[in-house]
């Protein structure tokens, strides 16, 4: 078995795309790969086929190898719950909450599921790509790390380190990076992959050399900027703005703890469809549709909505007759309370709806986890759908008794009396096509376009993603690199 880590100079420099590329190119020459992420810090996760909850962006680099996604493969996952503290989530199950100075303090506690968890994958597979976080140079981060060169360390793996050269000083980036590690990390370090470049390659051919003179390290290739790229992402950085096209106008209230957020990625796609995330001290724009999201901590989002004037915008929105849609904590804010007696998200308490709905909700331990499949049915039309549940609270009330959806015997979600308000706890509702064009077509979307198969809209990007590596970077160096020999790829 071999394991290569892919490492970055900073966050979000191309980590989760590069490994993703990687693992695509890998599984379609019919090697045995999969993915793998020590510690991931992510609002967005999947349900796991062993019953689990790892980050989003490992379960679409689970797909690129062709795939489920297991648990081992994100062994620890932190979803953060306020500035200071976040659930920890241990080979897939919860472990609790911790604040980041006791967190750090139980790191070296958790490097014992991730070498188990490594361990787990190096029975099963030939080729195991892994995923750091942030940057390796992070000085206060270093002690017990396990998330970048504490685990090459223990795992005894090669890095490439990758640097985004889009947000300009690439070359500071890399060989920062290198001052900023220790002599043995730094040869650890095989490579460099420079990502995100726009131009003539001619004009950046002196500083490779110069690089490579520099750090004795070669520069393994250059990834040009993929214009319109769209794939699960780990966070919610750069989700304002989105709209711009004509259509069916759905605003999005950018919550401080949104969760999942790629349940509006088929949206986004939509070319009927223009969707815009409002956040904070933003005016909230006329809309036909406002959906509110998951949330990771449900009463402390809603207090965040009453302060911004959503309430008042959303009660002006549906006398006008728009619609409204909630999903999973969105759809617990749609009820009259939402009360927290053990304190599992936050502060023991109850906090007061938005009363649109006959309905209430109680956080409860024991996180429900899992795939659903079921028919939606609205607006006289219906779709099968499939997606999943992530969520602590427990919803009773009359409302239930105009359930949305028929999880194949059980009704999940609801539909106000006049139809203009409805929610549900299934994720993923919008990735099949049916489903997603009977609810715009409930809510007035009458245009000729129809939604994408989002399912299939991964696939493609993901094939895209490994072309563009084959063609950009050296192959013979990363086949050598893996102890593949030096056959091309099919």
């Amino acid at each position: 078995m071999t394991t290569l880590m892919i490492q970055g100079t900073t966050s979000d420099a191309g980590k989760s795309t590069v490994v993703a590329a990687l693992c695509r190119w890998l599984a379609r020459q019919g090697v045995s790969v999969a993915p793998f992420k020590p510690q991931n810090m992510a609002l967005n996760s999947a349900v796991t086929i062993d019953g689990g909850e790892i980050g989003r962006s490992t379960a679409l680099q689970a797909l690129a190898c062709g795939l489920e996604p297991h648990s081992d493969m994100n062994p620890v996952l932190l979803k953060p719950q306020s500035d200071r503290g976040a659930q920890v989530i241990l080979r897939g199950q919860v472990h609790g909450n911790m604040d980041a100075l006791d967190y750090h303090g139980f790191k070296a506690e958790a490097a014992k599921s991730v070498m188990a968890a490594w361990r787990a994958l190096d029975e099963r597979y030939d080729v195991i790509i892994a995923e750091g976080a942030g940057s390796p140079a992070e000085i206060n981060l270093r002690a017990n790390d396990i998330a970048n060169m504490g685990f090459a360390e223990a795992a005894d793996c090669p890095v490439l380190l990758v640097g985004d050269i889009d947000r300009g000083g690439v070359f500071a980036q890399l060989v920062g990076t290198l001052e900023l590690v220790s002599p043995a990390e730094r040869d650890r370090i095989v490579g460099f992959v420079i990502n995100r470049f726009r131009g003539d390659p001619a004009l950046l051919e002196s500083g490779l050399r110069w690089l490579e003179k520099r750090t004795g390290k070669p520069v393994v290739g250059v990834l040009s900027y993929l214009n319109g790229l769209l794939l699960d992402a780990e966070d919610s950085v750069g989700l304002d703005g989105v709209g711009g096209k004509d259509g069916l106008k759905i605003v999005v209230p950018r919550l401080p703890r949104i969760s999942n957020h790629n349940d509006f990625d088929p949206l986004r796609l939509h070319p009927g469809v223009e969707l815009s995330f409002v956040g904070e001290e933003r005016a909230i724009p006329p809309a036909d549709v406002i959906i509110l999201p998951g949330s990771k901590n449900t009463r402390h989002d809603l207090d965040w909505l009453k302060a911004q004037g959503w309430v008042e915008a959303i009660q002006r929105h549906l006398r006008y007759g728009g619609h409204v849609f909630g999903i999973c904590g969105g759809f617990q804010m749609l009820g009259e309370t939402v009360a927290d007696p053990d304190g599992l998200e936050s502060m023991a308490g109850e906090t007061e709806g938005l009363r649109l709905l006959p309905m209430h909700t109680r956080m409860v331990a024991g996180k429900q986890l899992r795939d659903v499949s079921g028919v939606l049915r609205l607006g006289g039309r219906e779709a099968r759908l499939k997606g999943y549940e992530m969520h602590n609270g427990v919803t009773t009330g009359a409302a239930l008794q105009a359930p949305l959806i028929d999880l194949d015997g059980r009704p999940d979600g609801a539909i106000s009396r006049d139809g203009q308000v409805t929610g549900t706890y299934v994720h993923g509702i919008f990735d099949r096509p049916g489903v997603c064009d009977t609810l715009l077509s409930a809510w007035g979307h009458l245009g000729e376009h129809q939604a994408v198969d989002y399912q299939q809209h991964r696939l493609t990007q993901l094939d895209r993603l490994a072309d563009h590596l084959e063609q950009e970077l050296d192959t013979g160096w990363l086949r050598k690199q893996l102890g593949l020999g030096s056959k091309t790829s099919a």
